[in-house]
C-alpha cells in the first residue's frame, strides 16, 4: 500500500471545507491513517516548500501557507499518490476536471484548497515533515 501526504490549505480551512474534503477522500476509497491541524510559521512553510525556493512564487506561497491553520493527513491505498492527485485536479482550478476538489473548492492557482505529494520521493520527504512513525496508524 502506498502513502501520500494531503494538505487542506488555509483557504479551505477558513471556509469550513475540512469535513467535505475529508468525506470525499474517504468516499474515493483512500484510508486516512494520520490526521491533525497545525499552523505553520513562515520558516516552517519555507522548509516544507524548500524545493520551490528558486521559484518566483516561493514568498507568496509560504506567506499563504503560514497565514492560517492547515489540516495535514496521510492517505493510504493502492497507487495513493496518483489517486489523490486525480481527486485533487489540476493546480489551476479553472483548468481542473469537473468533480475534482480544486474545481469545486479552489479559488486560484495558489488558493486551490489542497496539496498532495507528486511522487514517492516527495511523499517520503513530506510525510515525516508533519508526522512521526508513531502517529501513523496502519489499518
Amino acid at each position: 500500500m502506498e502513502q501520500t501526504l494531503a494538505i487542506i490549505k488555509p483557504d479551505a480551512v477558513e471556509r469550513n471545507l475540512v469535513g467535505k474534503i475529508l468525506g470525499r477522500i474517504e468516499k474515493a476509497g483512500l484510508k486516512i491513517v494520520a490526521l491533525k491541524m497545525v499552523q505553520l510559521s513562515k520558516g516552517e512553510a519555507k522548509g516544507f516548500y524548500n524545493v520551490h525556493r528558486e521559484q518566483p512564487f516561493f514568498d507568496s506561497l509560504t506567506d499563504f501557507m503560514s497565514s492560517g491553520p492547515i489540516v495535514v493527513a496521510v492517505l493510504q491505498g493502492e497507487r495513493a499518490i496518483e489517486h489523490w492527485r486525480k481527486i485533487m485536479g489540476a493546480t489551476d482550478p479553472a483548468k481542473a476536471d469537473p468533480d475534482t476538489l480544486r474545481e469545486a473548492f479552489g479559488l486560484s492557482i495558489e488558493k486551490n484548497s489542497v496539496h498532495g505529494s507528486d511522487s514517492p520521493q516527495s511523499a517520503a520527504y513530506e510525510i515525516p515533515y508533519f508526522f512521526s512513525h508513531l502517529e501513523l496508524v496502519n489499518p
